[in-house]
């Protein structure tokens, strides 16, 4: 079959997000369908400005068709904006105007879309918030399987999102939180709906993450003492860690709850912790000169992978999430995780997984770090119980099969 997937942005450096689990779902489908990606040339949520080439480009197997975006977005405009409509009495003109101030805004994609929907036989959207997404539907909607990756904000209570949920004929939740949020918030007229999420597939890759890249590094790693050869070492070594470290994961920013989690971690701090806080990602806040802080950057998939294996605990502060990639990821590897209560989707994962714990305040972020951090056997027995739990509930052979599923039920 032949399949589009829709989506804001795609790239291979895009390590995060609605855009990463598009990616991973599209890079799969692609070995036994005909998979192309319809985007922006935007690389930057913030701006969306058109930095990849407008055109054809092939990523891991993948046809990704790229139009320019009509503008960027002034942020500070666009959140005065929102501001204004969240609090207000509107129009549906003035949530027109919203999305598009929102952004990408991109008419050359829609347009392809509207002349060549028929060459596809599944046309699957992915994050319900952006206008590719509620202008795209009004397309094919019998050909059309929405991914929302929804939480309840401000946003997605505005009637052009009610208009537009009734719209696709199959929807893919996230998780059982997303789904019984969004049916109790909106009327769906899908004819086939299935709870997916995403494959964590980390656990084959797992056995040799330290694996010396270079060869002539190869003997040099065997004369290592035991404790340098543990779990990601190398990660250790060449970002220079020592000890026990907390390790967050993605954007760097207010939003995701990185402001509040510096806070919290600056009281540990205070009382005497003597563990760090490592961040990687794109960094989009300032983050505190002091040498428990330390910004790994934006890494590869393999160095992600050796820093989720070498940290103590792996922390998912943001209040909204609608499935979180990190957490599933820092599971599959068996490092235990530290959430915002505030997300009842990660609160849902740890209850169910018992591989976690969750805080709702400072205090109770304080008094799970510690104990976290004191307990090895804790942290073992957490590790070895998200093992199991992304084996059982996040394996590719069960999602694609869903997939299969929700694209073999469409009305073409």
């Amino acid at each position: 079959m032949k399949i589009a997937f829709i989506v804001q942005r795609y790239g291979a450096e895009i390590l995060g997000g609605s855009e990463y689990h598009c990616r991973l779902i599209a890079e799969r489908l692609a070995a036994k369908h005909d998979v192309e990606v319809l985007t922006t040339c935007a690389r930057d949520y913030i701006t969306w400005e058109n930095e990849y080439p407008e055109g054809h480009d092939r990523i891991r197997g993948v046809t990704v068709r790229r139009f320019k975006n009509a503008h960027t977005r002034d942020i500070n405009a666009f959140n005065q904006y929102s501001d204004w409509i969240f609090n207000h009495p509107h129009t549906r003109d003035d949530e027109m105007s919203w999305l598009e101030q929102q952004g990408p805004w991109c008419p050359a994609l829609i347009e392809y879309l509207n002349k060549h929907h028929r060459q596809f036989d599944a046309l699957i959207f992915f994050t319900y918030l952006y206008a590719p997404t509620v202008l795209g539907l009004e397309i094919d909607p019998a050909r059309s399987i929405l991914v929302p990756t929804a939480h309840d904000e401000p946003a997605i209570h505005l009637g052009i999102y009610r208009e537009m949920f009734a719209k696709p004929s199959a929807v893919a939740f996230n998780t059982e939180v997303e789904k019984n949020f969004l049916k109790a918030t909106f009327e769906f007229r899908a004819a086939a709906e299935e709870t997916v999420g995403c494959g964590v597939d980390l656990l084959q890759d797992a056995a040799q993450p330290d694996d010396p890249e270079p060869e002539d590094d190869e003997e040099m790693h065997k004369r290592l003492p035991q404790h340098l050869r543990a779990r990601g070492a190398q990660f250790r070594r060449r970002h220079r860690l020592q000890g026990q470290f907390l390790l967050y994961g993605g954007r760097i920013d207010a939003g995701k709850g990185c402001e509040e989690l510096i806070e919290y971690f600056t009281s540990y701090k205070e009382q005497g912790g003597e563990a760090a806080l490592t961040l990687m990602g794109v960094k989009l806040m300032q983050l505190p000169e002091v040498p428990w802080v330390r910004f790994a950057g934006l890494l590869s998939e393999r160095e992600r992978l050796q820093a989720l294996e070498a940290a103590t605990i792996v922390v998912v502060p943001s209040p909204f999430e609608s499935l979180s990639l990190l957490a599933l990821e820092a599971m599959a590897v068996g490092t235990p995780l530290l959430c915002n209560a505030r997300s009842e989707v990660l609160v849902d994962h740890c209850v169910k997984s018992n591989a976690g714990l969750f805080y709702a305040n400072r205090e109770e972020f304080l008094e799970s770090a510690k104990l976290l951090l004191a307990d090895e056997r804790m942290r073992e027995r957490m590790g070895r119980n998200g093992k199991e739990y992304v084996k059982r509930n996040y394996r590719w052979d069960v999602i694609l099969s869903k997939y299969d599923r929700l694209i073999g039920s469409l009305r073409r």
